[in-house]
Parts: structure tokens; sequence; C-alpha cells
């Protein structure tokens, strides 16, 4: 595993983003138990429920309500949890391209859930931050 980087600069270079292949969605479920713990991306407890990222097959097999549809893109980059300013710089290269986005900090690695249907125009936005 390479160390962790906290340098803006070296993590905007290095960040080369990933688009998974597939379609992933937040939903909102008031007990764990109703997905497989294996199933699940991401969660946080919210007074709501709790709230999931799973495969859009996944949710749907269990009728799960879909909240949002998404790609998902992973900077590779392995950041440091106390690096100031690399989600301010994707989340604002993302919006100046008019594409929303929803992130999840991995102990390692940045996650980022975009619209469907903006994922590869997310792409574009993200290479073009990495080249500077």
């Amino acid at each position: 595993m390479n160390p962790p980087i906290s340098d803006l600069a070296l993590l905007l270079h290095t960040m080369e983003p990933v688009l998974h292949p597939g379609v992933f969605v937040f939903t909102s479920i008031q007990d764990a138990a109703e997905v497989e713990a294996s199933t699940i991306l991401a969660s946080v407890r919210e007074p709501e429920g709790l709230s999931v990222v799973l495969r859009e097959e996944d949710a749907r097999e269990r009728g799960l309500p879909i909240l949002f549809r998404a790609a998902w893109i992973t900077l590779t980059v392995t950041s440091d949890l106390a690096a100031v300013g690399l989600t301010a710089a994707f989340a604002s290269a993302l919006g100046a391209a008019g594409i929303s986005c929803n992130v999840v900090a991995g102990a390692y690695h940045d996650h980022i859930f975009v619209p469907v249907e903006s994922a590869e125009k997310a792409m574009l936005a993200l290479r073009r931050l990495q080249a500077g």
C-alpha cells in the first residue's frame, strides 16, 4: 500500500479516477437485516434510518426505494484523511460542469457518486482537473 498523500497538488495530479461498471443506488432502510452486509458498498446511520449504497439490482431484488441512481467513480490515489482541499477541488470541477456529486471517503480512497447519465461527463471533468 502506498503512503497517504496530503499535498493537494500531488493529490490532484495523481488522483486517477476510475469508473466502476454498473449502476449504484442510494436507499434508506429501517433494519440492517433488510440487506446482506456483503451487498452494502457504503452506509451511514441517520435519524430517519440506515442510508445505504448498493448495486441497483440488489436494491430492486429487495423492493427497496431508489432515492438516487448513480455511477460510482473512485479516485485511486491514496489520500490522507486529513488532506485539505481535495473534496472541494473535485466538487467544484464537477459543479462547474453542472454535475451533482455525493462523496464517500473511505480509509484510503475517495468515492464519488454522480448521476448515471453524467458519468462520462464527470470522468472528463475529473481528468481535466487532474491534468491541471
